[in-house]
């Protein structure tokens, strides 16, 4: 229990800390902040484009495939903000040997690196979410009972766990390979399949996408569940599974990578 607490008080200095240092760069953080939101903008009018055309996407409504593309925002948008530090895992600071700061303090290594920063331009990220699922809410009112609302934030720390998972077991080959910033941003990359109804693509993909690198759990299959009711025992557990077994086997492959650390500079 002391162990906890101590870990939970260094979580709070160094986003305390960090939270801190980010405020000092405020045109840096409004800039990231603006570009996300163009970028998002552009991605809602391309769908606007595509249904001005068309009555429906394989069955989905405008608002319903709006409400799981602001859906898969939020779990992302949360790893983002806690969580992004693996990437600099996996791009530098193995390579440099900068990793030894962590095996010298008393806290895990694995909690040290995910606490030591936030990003807070991800609050753009999980603010446009948070957005588009309100607005659209109202018009699939018929379908979103309270109980379903409830579901949805309760499955969402599950869902994020997905996104912490993959990025940690990739961020961990670093250990052995010095860098694996390409292998985390070609994995990761697949989340972009997320922002769509799963299926919109093809069954090889949707495969892919639901049981290998398994982003489609973390919109469409919840999404499922909380617009149409369907299938809870698959839709709902299994994200929930897949977040144990991710995080689990990043954490497994975290501790076999740091015993095979080698500290290593330039």
């Amino acid at each position: 229990m002391k162990k906890i607490k101590r870990m939970f008080k260094i979580h709070r200095i160094f986003m305390a800390q960090e939270f801190k240092r980010m405020m000092e760069y405020k045109g840096d953080f409004i800039v990231g902040i603006i570009g996300f939101l163009l970028i998002q903008l552009s991605n809602l009018l391309f769908l606007w484009i595509i249904f001005s055309q068309i009555p429906n996407l394989m069955g989905w409504s405008m608002n319903e495939v709006i409400f799981i593309y602001g859906f898969s925002l939020i779990p992302k948008g949360i790893d983002h903000f806690f969580f992004d530090n693996l990437w600099a895992i996996g791009h530098f600071i193995v390579r440099k040997g900068d990793f030894d700061k962590y095996l010298t303090r008393p806290v895990n290594t694995l909690f040290h690196v995910l606490v030591e920063k936030i990003q807070i331009d991800a609050f753009g990220e999980m603010l446009t979410g948070i957005a588009l699922v309100c607005v659209t809410a109202p018009s699939l009112g018929a379908s979103l009972s309270v109980f379903r609302i409830l579901i949805m934030l309760a499955i969402i720390p599950f869902i994020t766990l997905i996104y912490t998972g993959i990025k940690t077991i990739t961020a961990s080959i670093a250990f052995w390979t010095k860098r694996s910033g390409s292998i985390i941003y070609v994995f990761y990359m697949f989340n972009d399949f997320a922002k769509y109804p799963a299926t919109i693509y093809n069954r090889f993909v949707q495969n892919i996408i639901t049981y290998i690198i398994p982003f489609a759990l973390t919109s469409y299959y919840p999404a499922l569940f909380i617009l149409k009711g369907e299938n809870p025992l698959f839709n709902l557990g299994m994200p929930v599974l897949a977040s144990f077994v991710l995080m689990g086997a990043g954490i497994i492959v975290w501790h076999k990578g740091t015993r095979a650390y080698e500290s290593a500079g330039s």
